[in-house]
């Protein structure tokens, strides 16, 4: 088993031809979030890795082995729930209050301008449901923000700006729409904006 102890953040540094002639690895998101795990290359190779404890792996990085070849990282696909604004009935702030709630509930969220995924959860799509929010189960690769005060691994993520004006429990949206929130809705850009007094 050839070893791995080194990792170079999205390969910053290495020429592109190096990058091409790597070695790749394909795994989700519950293997990348480990330091230490076992995986077998495009080449056939079986890698044992043992990173710093906290290391975060990011579909881009390059890992280093023992003898000095690189494995350039793949994010594999995975089943997650992609959570878009409901344009009909909603707004794109809608995404977030939702980021604010699952963030509440220490959840893993990878953050778009125009969606958010989380790892599958009844509970938390039936509650992303009532807030206006449209949730599909899809297949693609999960890379949910790092902490912004973390130590010992790495994070490609800016550090979280100050949360926004969310609305309160006093503030209810008692209408009903009628219909499921299971279809498409077209990309939208999140705009934070002052909050204004709801006519109903």
């Amino acid at each position: 088993m050839l070893q791995v102890s080194k990792i170079m953040p999205q390969g910053a540094g290495l020429a592109p031809v190096l990058l091409k002639r790597a070695a790749t690895i394909e795994i989700d998101w519950d293997i990348r979030q480990k330091s230490r795990f076992e995986a077998t290359d495009s080449q056939g190779r079986q890698l044992g890795v043992f990173l710093p404890r906290g290391t975060l792996v990011r579909g881009g990085d390059v890992l280093v082995a023992e003898d000095g070849s690189l494995i350039k990282v793949l994010a594999a696909p995975q089943t997650v729930l992609r959570i878009t604004a409901c344009t009909s009935h909603g707004s794109p702030f809608d995404l977030t209050r939702a980021a604010y709630h699952l963030g509440n509930r220490h959840v893993p969220i990878e953050l778009k301008p125009d969606h958010l995924k989380i790892e599958p959860d009844h509970v938390l799509a039936e509650m992303l449901r009532s807030m206006h929010l449209i949730v599909n189960e899809v297949s693609e690769s999960f890379e949910p923000e790092g902490g912004a005060y973390s130590a010992g691994g790495h994070s490609h993520a800016p550090a979280a700006a100050p949360a926004p004006h969310v609305h309160g429990p006093d503030c209810n949206h008692g209408h009903d729409h009628g219909h499921a929130h299971t279809h498409e809705a077209q990309p939208v850009a999140i705009q934070i904006h002052k909050h204004k007094p709801h006519s109903h």
